[in-house]
């Protein structure tokens, strides 16, 4: 049913990637290539059929054989191949230098370890002894996870491809990749999927075997030169590709993305990239599309595009794709309706479904986005997360050979589980005694209509939504008691890197700081365990082991979940980690000569091919996710070099956004963010603050709409002997109600001049001290005051600490639940003692006042001034 039918591949994304075929099938039509159909090379994958997910002996385990090479491995996936009599190899100079020695082809096979029919594969061809013989006797066997290393996938995954074009194949590509090579590693031919026997329609892999062999015995000089043109011709396709037009980075480029995606969205059951003339394929959630709506949207209301986002986020919310029970997502759905997924859960598909819930939350205030935002992060926390905090990367689709087995129910179980709460439950969630799906019903809410208790359930405001709560409690509990998926424990350092920005980004918007807890202890497994000694990241940590080189999408997504730490707590020490990183990146990828970045470092092992990536895919393009960091690191450090990097990558890649326009959203994105900035021409990169309330000087001038207007009693000019003045500025642009955020004073003390330490030193000075007034019990707590610094009065032979020039004093606000949607009439007093080196003025207070807006519980708040709560420290300490 939910196989990886071979049409189905999910490109990762080179940057000139033809998908039409034609330059390629132009070139490799040439008078040099000697037919592939001549010599017998037409290899394809056979398409695994809806029906086929259960296998013959429900997958039934045979008896471990003697172990291979692989069982000296980590990865979860090459250990699943660990006692196959194949005598299989890992990626790495041993296996190569064999080939070359012994001159022997090589048989790579590249899968991951939650991939359906990367176990079919597994049990019924390479745990065949006769097949394990005729390849450890002809071939050199690699085999490889996809998620170590995506730069071998991506070049042979685009051999793939290119030989498919060549012989006229209609297919694309899919997992497993089965691939056959040179001893030099040049493509020969390849496929997919292949029987342990010949079927209808599908030639068996011993078939495929015995011809490959009989063609490198007998026409070997043949198949080498068809070789060189299918790696010719694969390095072409994965180069940079040149417009001969120039084209910029503008906002007209981001527009025309825009209108790209909401032109392609189902006007019917929602999702982007809908094709009205294939309506009975499968249906992907493309979070980076969804995002970039949304960041749009806000930038400029569209009510026709916010309607289909909306309709696409709610039948994906009651879809099949949805696990209802357990919370999260599956990887896709096989249909156009949503209804029935392919089982698989990845950690990166929960990481970028959570931030596009939790936006379209604040956007909304639908109860349903909300919840399923909570529960992707509860089931990620439950189901996914070491004891040491780092995130695995997935659950299998699986049990019994069976996909989907522990994820579906029958009626009947229903009933027993449920009582008197089944017959409504049943009726919400589309349960049926003859099931639409082969194996059991697919918990999905009713229509697109949500009619009656669908509906309930969705806006959450119905004592049957608490039932329903109850219902899937009690299905979850017999869930938990069927045999376990397969979970994938490598933990993929840029993967978690995306899951910490989900759970920091969701943590500060719900205002729910456990989730921020959680990214952090897993920022701090990162840093602490996936750094080699020189600080460089390491791609992958299994069983306490980290390893390889990280790749360009490690470095963009880890930097980019650090920024969110740091939205979200205002520590400077994720600041700085994300800048020391951001500059290895610089260093460790970059294109000196031709701009933009590299997907491995300039130190990695020598491929094919080497890749730009720009295109996004299940993944969001490490170029474009870096030109976001990029431009955010502008605006908080005030360094502008990152800005000229970040538009280095835009320009680079502008000419592939405007011939493929729904391909590169988030570039899309990076454009559009970066252009505030570079209009500012001649100013600072940094935006100044919004301020709250300020006394003895005038707001200064910004560039953003104040969302609080301050006020004071007192509109008076400073007067010339004013030695010190005061402002006042919030975190956010409402005061959460049930929740807390961070309030700054600011001090600007006359050059000369200074106000004493808090607490003061000696004991007998008057410290500058901060209070607070209130009257809906707002209360102001952990006032934190800077360190002071030594200064010796004249004539006294003992030193005083006090404060000079600006001086931030820190604290937070706790706002009562009862607040909400009130209004605060702020007052802060500031009580100083100013003072030079001959002596001291009389005490003095300030006060600062304004009104303030109390947002309703559970509302969403909006983080404001940046640069001031995100930069508390300089970054470069």
């Amino acid at each position: 049913m939910a196989a990886p039918w071979t049409g189905l591949f999910i490109k990762r994304g080179n940057c000139n990637l033809l998908t039409d075929g034609a330059d390629t099938m132009k070139i490799l039509a040439t008078s040099r290539l000697l037919a592939l159909v001549a010599v017998g090379l037409i290899l394809v994958g056979c398409a695994a059929r809806q029906g086929g997910a259960v296998e013959d002996a429900k997958g039934t385990a045979k008896p471990k054989g003697k172990a291979n090479r692989l069982a000296r491995e980590t990865s979860p996936y090459l250990l699943l191949h660990a006692h196959n009599p194949v005598d299989w190899y890992a990626w790495g100079p041993e296996a190569l230098e064999k080939a070359r020695k012994e001159g022997k082809m090589i048989f790579l096979s590249v899968g991951y370890s939650s991939c359906y029919w990367c176990h079919v594969m597994e049990r019924k061809v390479f745990m065949n002894e006769a097949i394990a013989k005729t390849l450890n006797e002809n071939f050199v066997c690699i085999k490889v996870d996809r998620e170590e290393r995506p730069d071998i996938d991506d070049v042979y995954m685009t051999a793939l491809q290119v030989y498919y074009q060549a012989i006229g194949a209609p297919s694309s590509g899919g997992w497993p990749l089965s691939m056959f090579l040179t001893p030099e590693g040049k493509p020969l031919a390849g496929g997919t999927y292949f029987p342990p026997e010949d079927t209808d329609g599908a030639t068996g892999f011993p078939t495929v075997l015995e011809r490959l062999i009989d063609l490198w015995a007998n026409k070997k000089e043949q198949m080498e030169g068809n070789a060189e043109i299918l790696a010719s011709e694969t390095r072409r396709v994965m180069r940079p590709k040149m417009s001969l037009k120039p084209v910029d980075a503008s906002l007209a480029l981001v527009q025309k993305s825009f209108d790209s995606v909401v032109s392609s969205v189902d006007p019917d059951f929602g999702g982007v990239d809908f094709n009205p003339q294939r309506t009975k394929g499968p249906k992907f959630p493309t979070p980076a599309k969804l995002l970039f709506v949304q960041e749009m949207l806000k930038r400029q209301p569209n009510p026709e595009a916010a309607q289909l986002l909306d309709l696409t986020m709610m039948q994906m919310a009651c879809g099949g794709i949805r696990d209802h029970v357990g919370g999260g997502f599956h990887r896709y759905s096989v249909d156009r309706q949503w209804q029935v997924p392919h089982f698989e859960k990845m950690l990166y598909d929960q990481a970028q479904l959570v931030d596009v819930y939790v936006g379209a939350y604040a956007a909304t205030q639908n109860k349903l986005y909300k919840q399923v935002a909570e529960e992707i992060l509860q089931f990620v926390e439950r189901e996914l997360t070491s004891n040491d905090g780092g995130f695995y990367s997935a659950l299998d689709a699986e049990t019994n050979g069976i996909e989907g087995e522990v994820y579906v129910w029958e009626a009947h179980d229903i009933d027993k589980i449920l009582g008197d709460a089944a017959p409504a439950f049943k009726e919400a969630y589309h349960v049926k005694e003859l099931s639409d799906f082969e194996h059991g019903n697919v918990l999905r809410l009713s229509s697109k209509q949500l009619p009656g208790p669908a509906r309930d359930i969705a806006i959450g405001s119905t004592s049957q939504s608490d039932e329903f709560a109850a219902s899937r409690q009690k299905l979850l509990l017999v869930r938990n008691q069927r045999p376990k998926l397969l979970r994938d424990e490598k933990v993929l350092v840029g993967w978690n890197g995306l899951m910490i920005g989900a759970f920091a980004r969701a943590g500060a918007s719900l205002q729910q700081p456990e989730f921020i807890r959680t990214a952090e202890k897993a920022a701090l497994f990162v840093m602490g365990n996936l750094r080699d000694q020189q600080g460089r990241l390491l791609h992958t940590y299994t069983a306490g082991q980290s390893r390889l080189n990280a790749y360009l999408d490690d470095y963009a997504f880890v930097i980019d979940g650090l920024l969110a730490l740091h939205d979200a707590t205002n520590d400077v020490k994720w600041l700085r980690a994300a800048k020391q990183l951001q500059d290895d990146q610089l260093k460790l990828f970059r294109d000196e000569a031709g701009g933009a970045f590299f997907f491995t470092s300039h130190d990695h092992e020598e491929l094919l091919a080497r890749t730009k990536n720009c295109y996004d895919g299940v993944l969001p393009a490490g170029n474009s996710v870096s030109a976001r960091n990029l431009t955010k690191l502008a605006k908080l450090t005030g360094e502008k070099r990152y800005q000229d990097e970040a538009r280095t990558i835009a320009d680079f890649f502008a000419s592939n956004l405007d011939q493929n326009p729904r391909g590169l959203t988030v570039l899309a994105l990076a454009i559009a963010e970066m252009m505030p900035v570079e209009e500012s021409k001649g100013q600072s990169a940094v935006p100044v603050p919004k301020t709250v309330a300020q006394a003895g000087g005038k707001t200064p001038p910004t560039g953003d709409s104040p969302l609080i207007q301050a006020s004071n009693q007192k509109e008076e000019a400073p007067k010339k002997d004013e030695n010190v003045k005061a402002q006042a500025f919030l975190s956010v642009d409402k005061l959460p109600a049930g929740s807390s955020c961070q309030v700054v004073v600011v001090l600007n003390i006359a050059k000369g001049w200074h106000v004493n330490a808090n607490p003061p030193m000696p004991d007998y000075l008057i410290p500058v001290k901060v209070n607070w007034k209130s009257k809906n019990k707002v209360q102001l707590v952990d006032v934190k005051y800077p360190k002071g610094t030594a200064f010796r009065f004249k004539g006294s032979d003992e030193d005083a600490f006090v404060h000079e020039g600006e001086v931030h004093i820190r604290g937070t606000l706790e706002i009562p639940k009862e607040a909400g949607g009130l209004t605060e009439d702020m007052e802060i007093i500031v009580n100083y003692q100013v003072c030079n080196e001959d002596g001291c003025l009389p005490p003095k207070n300030i006060k600062l006042t304004a009104k303030l807006p109390i947002a309703k519980h559970g509302e969403a708040v909006k983080p404001i001034n940046g640069k001031l709560f995100n930069a508390k420290i300089d970054a470069s300490r």
